[in-house]
């Protein structure tokens, strides 16, 4: 896959080319390094490492090398990052396999439970973003689904309501902000201040989930913003870091 897309991107290519790959928070030294074998094989002349909070921050648009504290939630499809910014590194990080993947797994159990029937994760991530919620919403909504019903086996539909995504969905949000609450209790006091006043960022896909950051700054008692262009920050923040390589050049390497 990796090969496909480096000839996707440089075609036949005279130089093996120099590749940035953007890993979660805490992996080990063992899954670094079969990361950047992996791209070795797949043809790269250099390998750079960056953690998808850094890169996540330089995509929206935080200055990352000034001594104040920046408090990134990356919420991905399979892991949320969690970190504390400040001088180019992150001082406090976490990471934990609660994101936009678990939100559909906790959508597809909730409606077996409930209605005794199966849908796939396509029909959930529908539900999802249609009318999936972690905060109450004014206004009761609602969406037609189909499924197979477990009694019968035959295809049933189903209306589901945005009250009942909030029971479903609200499980798996509070993991994210207990995670968060944890990072700001190992905040050191005046990075702390900084975030206080600043507030929190949130990005990726994740986070777009109704009512997530109104969650979050009500748990807190910090006010928390939503990134511009949100889906692609980390892609950005890579592509960023990519052109300020002589700045990571000892710190991204390997």
């Amino acid at each position: 896959m990796l090969k496909h897309f480096i000839n996707k991107v440089c075609g036949k290519f005279i130089f093996a080319p120099r590749i940035m790959i953007c890993i979660p928070s805490q992996v080990t030294e063992v899954e670094k390094k079969a990361v950047i074998d992996a791209a070795t094989q797949a043809g790269a002349r250099k390998v750079y490492l960056i953690e998808e909070p850094i890169a996540a921050a330089i995509g929206a648009g935080i200055d990352i090398s000034k001594p104040c504290g920046n408090m990134v939630v990356d919420i991905g499809g399979g892991t949320t990052d969690i970190a504390v910014i400040s001088l180019g590194g992150s001082v406090v990080n976490t990471s934990l396999k609660v994101a936009g993947d678990k939100f559909d797994e906790y959508i597809v159990k909730y409606i077996k439970k409930k209605y005794n029937i199966m849908i796939g994760e396509r029909t959930a991530e529908d539900l999802k973003v249609n009318i999936g919620c972690v905060y109450p919403k004014i206004q009761d909504t609602e969406m037609d689904i189909r499924g197979r019903d477990l009694v019968t086996g035959l295809p049933k539909t189903l209306t589901v309501h945005s009250s009942e995504m909030l029971e479903a969905l609200l499980e798996p949000a509070m993991m994210i902000v207990d995670a968060v609450h944890s990072v700001l209790e190992r905040t050191p006091p005046e990075l702390s201040a900084d975030i206080s006043d600043k507030g929190i960022y949130m990005t990726g896909g994740g986070c777009l989930v109704d009512g997530l950051d109104k969650l979050l700054q009500e748990k807190t008692g910090i006010n928390v913003m939503i990134a511009q262009d949100t889906v692609s920050c980390v892609a950005l923040g890579t592509g960023k870091a990519l052109d300020n390589l002589d700045v990571l050049e000892g710190k991204s390497s390997r």
